[in-house]
C-alpha cells in the first residue's frame, strides 16, 4: 500500500466508519469510486466532511475486521488510480437575498465585492447534509467566512444560496435554517421526481464530488 490509512471503528455489526482528518480531497474521490463502482457487498456509504461510513450486506463468515482492512486495500487502488474530472454544474444565481447587504456591510465590502468573491471559485460538494441534496460547498473565500444568524429563520425557501460558517450551499426544500442568504436559483437542486428504481440518486443534482459555479443572473 502507498501509506494511505485512515483510521476506523466499528459502527454497529455492519458498518464501518473511516476518519480522514486530513485526506478530504482523497475521501471524495473514494466516494466517486464507490458511486461508479462499489464493490458488490456495499450497501450504502455516506460521506461527510472527514468521515466515510459503509454499510455492508453480511453473510455467515463476515468478518467486520477482514473487511475493513480489505476496503482499505481498495482505497488504496483508488486514490492511485488518476481521478476522472469531476462533473461540472453552473449554477445561475439573483443575488438579491436579504442577507447581502448586511453581511457586505459586516466585512465592510460592496455588494458587487461580494457577489464576486461568492461566485468568483469554482466549488467542490463536500457533502451532503442538513435537509435532502443540501451541498455544503467549499472553499469559500475567507473573507466571506461568516457565523450563522444568532436564531434561525423559520423559513428558508428552496435553491436560497446562503453562507453558513466556512461554507456556502443551496436550501433545496423549504425549511428553517440559519444561514446567510445571498440570493436564490431557479435550478432544482433536489427534485424526487427525477429518481427511479434502479437511479435514487437521481434525484439529487449534486453529488459529493462534484464541482459548482455560481453565475450572477437578473432573470
Amino acid at each position: 500500500m502507498s501509506g494511505f490509512s485512515p483510521s476506523w471503528i466499528p459502527y454497529g455489526p455492519s458498518a464501518i466508519l473511516y476518519r480522514f482528518p486530513e485526506d478530504h480531497e482523497r475521501l471524495l474521490n473514494i466516494a466517486a469510486a464507490l458511486e461508479e463502482r462499489a464493490p458488490a457487498d456495499v450497501m450504502e456509504y455516506i460521506p461527510g466532511l472527514s468521515t466515510l461510513l459503509l454499510i455492508f450486506a453480511t453473510s455467515p463468515d463476515f468478518s467486520l475486521e477482514e473487511r475493513a482492512d480489505s476496503m482499505l486495500a481498495w482505497m488504496d487502488k483508488v486514490i492511485s488510480t488518476p481521478a476522472p474530472k469531476p462533473a461540472l454544474h453552473e449554477i445561475p444565481v439573483i443575488y438579491n437575498g436579504p442577507d447581502l447587504a448586511s453581511l457586505a456591510t459586516h466585512h465592510g465590502l460592496s455588494i458587487d465585492e461580494v457577489v464576486a468573491f461568492h461566485s468568483g471559485p469554482i466549488y467542490r460538494v463536500q457533502m451532503l447534509g442538513f435537509s435532502p441534496g443540501f451541498p455544503y460547498l467549499g472553499p469559500l473565500d475567507s473573507r466571506l467566512h461568516t457565523p450563522r444568524l444568532p436564531s434561525p429563520r423559520n423559513r428558508v425557501a428552496s435553491g436560497s444560496v446562503a453562507i453558513g460558517g466556512p461554507h456556502t450551499g443551496i436550501y433545496t426544500v423549504e425549511t428553517a435554517g440559519g444561514w446567510h442568504i445571498l440570493g436564490h436559483t431557479k435550478i432544482k437542486i433536489f427534485d424526487p421526481d427525477r429518481s427511479s428504481p434502479h437511479h435514487e440518486k437521481d434525484m439529487f443534482l449534486l453529488l459529493p464530488g462534484d464541482q459548482v459555479r455560481f453565475l450572477p443572473s437578473h432573470e
